[in-house]
């Protein structure tokens, strides 16, 4: 189907299909336009991310939420993807998840769950990637040139990135979050009537979008 006929989410049925066949919980066709994007959601990048300059695809090497605005209006629709992530801890272990795993005074057994939720957390986002990358390569295909998916969770490709140099050695492969270009995922998901529970209740709930032209 040629990219000029495609004018209604329901052309995107097909990968709605695809996404369930691999594995995931739901996906749904929105409106690029009904995608939140905030100036403060890669604050918390900044502050809450140890994470932070250590990524080519993080801030604040990521566009920055003005500049990924501009880009999302050239858009028309978004594929949102929900995952159900292995990883799970007690909740007062969830409510202060940073610390039990990074305060070397942390409780034994709190840092092994928050290490533990963690280890399985990093492998659920990295496994979500792939899926979000064959999305993508489907729309492609399809006839949406300009397909590009978002992913949930910072780069795992490698264990150290090659920001010094400044050039990504895996860019077939690497895609920004969507918390570095400023989505608001919570709202954008709760729009899209899939809410994500927040805060982590159980299993997380995680969230992946495909941009589609």
């Amino acid at each position: 189907m040629s990219n000029s006929k495609k004018n209604s989410a329901g052309d995107y049925a097909f990968l709605i299909e695809a996404a369930r066949s691999f594995g995931a919980a739901d996906a749904k066709v929105i409106p690029a336009s009904d995608v939140i994007v905030e100036n403060r959601v890669p604050l918390k990048c900044r502050s809450g991310c140890i994470g932070y300059g250590k990524k080519l695809t993080c801030p604040p090497y990521a566009p920055t939420p003005d500049e990924f605005r501009k880009i999302l209006i050239e858009y028309r629709h978004a594929l949102l993807v929900k995952l159900i992530c292995p990883a799970k801890a007690e909740p007062d272990v969830i409510h202060s998840i940073y610390r039990y795993w990074l305060d070397p005074e942390a409780p034994a057994d709190k840092k092994e769950q928050a290490t533990q939720f963690w280890k399985d957390q990093f492998a659920g986002s990295a496994a979500f990637a792939p899926m979000m990358l064959e999305l993508e390569r489907l729309a492609f295909n399809a006839g949406n040139p300009f397909a590009l998916a978002l992913v949930n969770g910072s780069c795992r490709l490698c264990e150290t990135c090659n920001v010094k140099a400044g050039v990504c050695v895996h860019p077939t492969r690497a895609r920004f979050p969507e918390h570095a270009v400023g989505i608001n995922m919570v709202m954008t998901a709760e729009k899209a009537g899939m809410p994500i529970r927040f805060p982590v209740q159980g299993h997380p709930e995680l969230m992946a979008l495909l941009l589609i032209d």
